[in-house]
């Protein structure tokens, strides 16, 4: 004698080797013994042996047409055998019977489980209904998924895939239809999923990629600008007894900042640091204020930039030379011989600007032995003194080494800074990827970038401490030590920045280019303007949520803008070996990756990038690497060490300790579509 039973929703079938009122034990094909409660017996016959029968029974099963099933089953609860009998005759026999109840198993959304095992009942005819449109949507959108992913296969991209290329790669609902079929392409051709997409043409090349995937992250709506006025400055201003002069490279639009002296060769010297003055014209939660808080900053990229500002409302603020262009102006006065400041004003005022200096025209010329008198060549074009430049060279070679003897080491500016200039018309549009790129070196703490640099930070510095003294809050940058692993973080008190060696560190003179320094700004003004009562008269009160949200959100635009800069100029460094046939680089060695993979520096390249053939050497080390293939889709190259350049182990440079490698520039780029259980890298 055999039984059918029914065992955490599976039908099994053996031998009944003992039987009880309450239960019995069933002998498996397999030889296992299990003990059935009386209850979970659905069956018991005689043959067919219980292999057969299931096998049997589950080919017949399907035979059984579910709405002639549902037709013939009674509307009250009824048993598997009950359905046997009118759908096969009424001596159903017992393969017949379990096929019945395979199929009545497999079919909920004709049949209910009734109050017993074996026993069910009719769902009602519109569940019924509801059912078997869902079944028959679901076979349409599988259908769907295997005829798009047919198409990918076959080279050609479907309009839906294609439309949401970037939210597929990049932040997928993995529920879609165009998800899945990117995936089931994949898994069916064997190809990456970004290989398939490109030879489908979805993707019309690598730098469009790049930049659609910028877009598509960050700007969604485009990066153009609503039609907007610049408002007036309305207040009147004085108009500054100075010359003022500014230096920046020859890209730059937004002249935040200009310097200015004054008493040279008088004992006392006063030195001004004149940053454009938006905040006296633009108010919080105007128009323009609106937009500037949606962007935040200026995003830059080589041979192209988005303005946190509309073009108009920039160059309506901006200090062009020749004008006498609002400002807010920090005077400090200090003596000559030993530099100590004696006082520091700050005033709101119309600054007449002598020049805008192109550092990138004049490093060549205006160099350190110029400057210190080593080189006495006339340069009658330069339009700014050399003493007062000389000044201001000796100026902030001063507070640089101030600031080091806070900070308690030296500055490092052993790597150069590189310069991306694209061969090309115009600037106002993107780039295309084809254009011819050239990258240059400027040597950290060139003169006229270090005059720049420490004034800022002079600025920026004493404005913190003014605002904190006034009680007025604002958005300050602080670093608690220089320990491993103690980040630089934005807030609200004015805490020390270890890093930089200051007891505070606002910034305050970029308004043009970042958020930050646009609302500090407004705080400023009301401390110019009202003094001791400035906390009652400033736009953002002590603990103003608002200040915490504009810091939570410009943290995670700057790192994002960041991101996509470095991103970038990994691009057109890749382009750049494209172009110039490279395929040698030195390198020195940074960080051991595991599995016989170094981290390596590329020593006239902006390039990190991963090495093979690297072990046994010591961090530091300087090796000659053989180029694989450039992938800029993936953003990656790959080399092999082909000889180690340091003839001495022991003389090897070590990398910088206090490296950041939290932060090290841009690598190879992953998407989010899942094959497997993680997230795919691109460079495999």
């Amino acid at each position: 004698m055999y039984a059918l039973f029914e065992d955490a929703g599976k039908f099994m079938a053996g031998r009944i080797m003992a039987e009880a009122e309450a239960s019995a034990q069933v002998e498996l094909d397999s030889g296992k013994r299990v003990k059935v409660k009386a209850a979970h017996l659905l069956l018991k016959f005689d043959k067919p042996a219980p292999a057969a029968l299931l096998a049997e029974a589950g080919v017949l099963s399907q035979t059984i047409e579910l709405e002639l099933a549902y037709e013939c089953a009674p509307d009250e609860e009824f048993g598997f055998g009950d359905l046997a009998k009118d759908y096969f005759s009424n001596n159903a026999s017992t393969v017949e019977q379990v096929a019945a109840l395979l199929r009545l198993h497999e079919a909920p959304h004709y049949f209910r489980r009734g109050g017993s095992k074996g026993r069910f009942k009719k769902a009602p005819s519109e569940i019924v209904q509801q059912a078997l449109l869902a079944i028959e949507k679901k076979k349409q959108v599988q259908a769907q998924i295997e005829a798009w992913s047919d198409d990918l296969v076959a080279g050609t991209c479907p309009e839906p895939i294609r439309e949401q290329l970037y939210k597929i790669l990049f932040r997928p609902d993995k529920n879609t239809t165009e998800y899945k079929a990117v995936v089931e392409a994949s898994k069916s051709s064997q190809t990456a999923p970004l290989d398939l997409l490109q030879n489908a043409g979805a993707i019309a090349s690598a730098w469009d990629f790049h930049w659609q995937r910028f877009l598509f992250d960050l700007f969604p709506k485009g990066t153009g600008f609503p039609p907007l006025q610049a408002p007036a400055i309305t207040d009147d201003l004085p108009l500054a007894p100075v010359q003022a002069f500014s230096i920046d490279d020859s890209q730059t639009t937004e002249i935040d900042d200009a310097l200015s002296l004054q008493g040279l060769g008088t004992g006392t010297v006063t030195v001004g640091i004149h940053i454009a003055a938006p905040g006296l014209a633009l108010t919080p939660g105007g128009a323009i204020d609106q937009l500037g808080r949606a962007r935040l900053s200026t995003v830059y990229m080589p041979g192209y930039k988005i303005t946190m500002l509309p073009d108009s409302v920039v160059q309506a603020y901006t200090l062009t030379e020749g004008r006498n262009c609002p400002a807010v102006s920090l005077y400090l006065t200090l003596r000559e011989d030993t530099l100590e400041v004696q006082s520091a004003v700050t005033r709101l005022e119309r600054v007449p600007i002598l020049v805008n200096l192109r550092h990138d025209q004049l490093d060549d010329r205006i160099s350190r032995e110029w400057l210190e008198g080593q080189d006495l060549s006339d340069h009658a074009d330069v339009p700014v003194s050399r003493d007062t430049l000389a000044f201001y060279w000796r100026l902030a070679q001063t507070l640089k080494a101030r600031r080091e003897v806070v900070r308690g080491k030296p500055e490092n500016f052993n790597r150069p800074d590189y310069s991306f200039k694209l061969e090309r018309n115009s600037n106002d549009t993107p780039p295309t990827g084809d254009e011819t790129v050239l990258i240059g070196t400027r040597k950290r703490g060139a003169p006229l970038d270090l005059m720049v640099a420490e004034a800022m930070i002079l600025a920026n510095s004493t404005w913190g401490q003014w605002l904190a003294q006034l009680g007025v809050p604002g958005i300050y940058r602080s670093q608690a030590s220089l320990a491993p692993g103690v980040k630089v973080r934005m807030g609200t008190k004015a805490l020390p920045h270890a890093g930089i060696g200051v007891p505070s560190y606002a910034w305050s003179t970029s308004p043009l280019r970042r958020y930050t320094d646009l609302v500090n700004q407004w705080q400023i003004i009301a401390c110019a303007k009202h003094g001791a009562t400035a906390a009652l008269a400033a736009p953002f009160k002590p603990k103003d949520a608002e200040l915490f949200s504009i810091i939570s959100g410009f943290d995670a635009a700057y790192s994002a803008y960041n991101s996509v800069q470095s991103s970038m100029e990994r691009f057109w460094t890749l382009r750049h070996l494209q172009q110039q046939g490279i395929e040698e680089l030195e390198a020195s060695l940074v960080k051991e990756m595991g599995g016989g993979i170094w981290l390596v520096r590329a020593e006239t390249l902006p390039l990190m990038f991963s090495v093979m053939g690297a072990q046994s050497l010591p961090r530091g080390a300087r090796v000659r690497v053989k180029l694989a293939d450039v992938d800029l889709m993936a953003l990656d190259v790959r080399g092999t060490v082909t000889e180690h350049l340091d003839a001495d182990a022991q003389a090897v440079m070590e990398v910088e300790d206090t490296e950041d490698e939290d932060n090290l520039p841009a690598g190879p780029v992953t998407i989010a579509v899942d094959l497997g259980d993680s997230p795919q890298d691109l460079s495999t």
